[in-house]
């Protein structure tokens, strides 16, 4: 279990999907071959089959594609949450992978917020670690290491500045429950319109609106079981918890207003489905 909850906090997640580029250069495939047909030879490298056509990749062979934040902050006028994406819907056509890894790593340094994801350690964490070594990218303030654990933010030392969620509910046995598995057990929703799987086909397709969609929804998951287990905690009192969960509802309210983000509309609508289903006590009643 970790010890604190900070006053900033940014619950973050990251999507990818196999880099033709890296395929290329590991495996020393032509430059004219296309781009599906070396992410295929990726697949059969490592290790696709009939049940598995397309097995998991490592990080360090995938392309960053998008990084979601839900970011809670604690000010003089109470508790703020921001839903922000990289790339932003106005960049999306330029940016390129280093440029939303160096943003993210850069934004971590300078802010220095509390790290929660889910598979973090293993995951989102690694590959933005491996694919900033991929393409150079400097993140000084985000490396840097105290002389002593209290003396400091440490994202590498395994304590409380980088929570993984996977880590701390199922440790590291065959019994780890996935995002999607404690989500739904827990009357959140899990995934729902687009699959993992699906990612790389939306990519070939051009979609990255739909990625950074359901890049967004898996942010909201990740962050309302990060508060049910902070809830468990006694981070939060039953009603703070109450509370906390109303800003989600607002946040998604107010934000799935705005053209594009109707995405936000329908998880709310998720989220009160699968509660209202599940019978789960102590939960806010959605008021519209």
């Amino acid at each position: 279990m970790f010890k604190s909850v900070q006053d900033k906090v940014w619950v973050f997640d990251t999507e990818w999907v196999p880099d033709p580029v890296t395929g290329r250069a590991v495996y020393g495939l032509p430059a004219e071959l296309p781009d599906d047909q070396v992410m295929a030879e990726m697949w059969r490298q490592g290790g696709a089959s009939e049940e598995e056509p397309r097995p998991y990749l490592k990080t360090v062979m995938c392309r960053v594609v998008s990084i979601s934040v839900l970011a809670r902050y604690v000010e003089q006028g109470g508790v703020r949450l921001q839903l922000r994406s990289l790339p932003a819907p106005e960049d999306a056509a330029t940016v390129t992978e280093a440029d939303i890894v160096a943003r993210f790593l850069d934004g971590v340094g300078k802010q220095k917020p509390q790290l929660v994801g889910y598979n973090s350690e293993s995951a989102d964490l690694r590959i933005l670690l491996q694919r900033a070594l991929v393409h150079g990218v400097q993140a000084a303030d985000f490396a840097r290491r105290p002389e002593k654990p209290w003396e400091g933010v440490d994202y590498f030392s395994g304590g409380d500045w980088h929570v993984d969620l996977m880590t701390v509910i199922g440790g590291r046995g065959r019994g780890r429950p996935s995002l999607h598995e404690v989500a739904a057990a827990s009357g959140i929703p899990g995934k729902f319109a687009t699959e993992g799987g699906e990612v790389a086909d939306l990519w070939m397709g051009g979609q990255l609106a739909s990625i950074i969609n359901y890049n967004e929804r898996d942010a909201l998951t990740t962050y309302l079981v990060w508060l049910r287990l902070a809830h468990f905690g006694g981070f939060f009192s039953p009603a703070e918890y109450l509370q906390e969960q109303q800003l989600v509802e607002d946040l998604l309210r107010d934000e799935g207003k705005h053209p594009g983000r109707e995405h936000l509309t329908g998880y709310l609508e998720e989220w009160r489905r699968v509660r209202r289903e599940a019978g789960v006590a102590g939960q806010i009643q959605l008021n519209f």
